[in-house]
């Protein structure tokens, strides 16, 4: 079934809650202070009267305390959209919620990639336009269909299109569970008609959820190993001793001795006087 006309009320709930707390000081301004003022000027008794009086003081605070509810009750909504969003684990549980929470589902994975989304309030169970997205100026509208084991027909594409000219949009989205049947697909080509099947809103949430992702823990780099640096050892070049010379005669070791007239040094035979070899 459908969704009857929405209030302001109603809009405040569906926007973000600090839409919903300016216009109540907004409003509580102008209908508090702006209202007489403006009275105030005109001429009349009644009118200068009712300026002077503190008679829209009550609804000044009314309407401030209506805008303050509404606002606390989107804070709420937005809360619960968020966990709802979270929460989801696959096509599974996205086919196990109600349409109104599968609306609220679509409605929060475009919010969290920027969009100001508001819930329209024109379509419901069976149709119509279910979320209006803004965002740089454009204006996007959205059909959500829950629908698991049926197809979106073309007739619901040829729709969204014609109210895409009545609306003055700039582009419309339909989201739907179950896909599109291959005429609703061919008619979509070339016009700023996006159809979402199942899988693509999956990963589209998935790709905003928050929290820890399923990601593969990468092993730790290792460094490669660091080779001991081998400092080269400087050794002083070694410098060959005398040579000892073996006595030509006897074939014993040479010493070295000194002759007693000349001072000078000769090789002597170490066996001397047994053996008197020299060199």
């Amino acid at each position: 079934m459908g969704r009857g006309r929405q209030g302001l009320l109603d809009h405040l709930v569906a926007l973000p809650w600090p839409v919903g707390l300016a216009a109540g000081v907004l409003g509580f301004g102008s209908i508090r202070y702006g209202i007489p003022a403006w009275l105030s000027g005109q001429g009349g008794p009644l009118t200068q009267g009712l300026a002077q009086s503190d008679a829209l003081q009550v609804p000044a605070w009314i309407f401030l305390a209506l805008c303050t509810m509404a606002a606390g009750a989107s804070f709420l909504g937005s809360h619960r959209k968020r966990r709802l969003l979270d929460a989801q684990t696959g096509l599974e549980s996205i086919a196990a919620l109600g349409w109104r929470d599968f609306e609220r589902l679509v409605g929060e994975a475009f919010r969290r990639q920027g969009y100001v989304v508001e819930e329209s309030g024109l379509g419901g169970a069976d149709g119509g336009i279910d979320l209006v997205l803004r965002k740089d100026g454009q204006r996007t509208l959205v059909q959500c269909k829950q629908w698991r084991r049926r197809q979106v027909r073309v007739n619901v594409v040829r729709e969204m299109h014609g109210l895409l000219a009545h609306h003055g949009a700039h582009a419309v989205r339909i989201a739907a569970l179950g896909g599109f049947t291959r005429d609703a697909a061919r008619f979509a080509q070339g016009k700023p008609i996006e159809l979402i099947d199942g899988d693509t809103l999956l990963a589209m949430i998935r790709s905003v959820q928050a929290g820890p992702r399923d990601t593969q823990v990468a092993a730790p780099a290792v460094p490669p190993p660091v080779h001991a640096r081998v400092e080269p050892v400087l050794q002083a070049p070694s410098v060959p001793g005398p040579v000892t010379p073996d006595c030509p005669r006897c074939g014993v070791a040479m010493v070295k001795r000194t002759n007693r007239f000349t001072a000078a040094t000769f090789w002597g035979c170490a066996s001397f006087p047994a053996c008197r070899g020299t060199r």
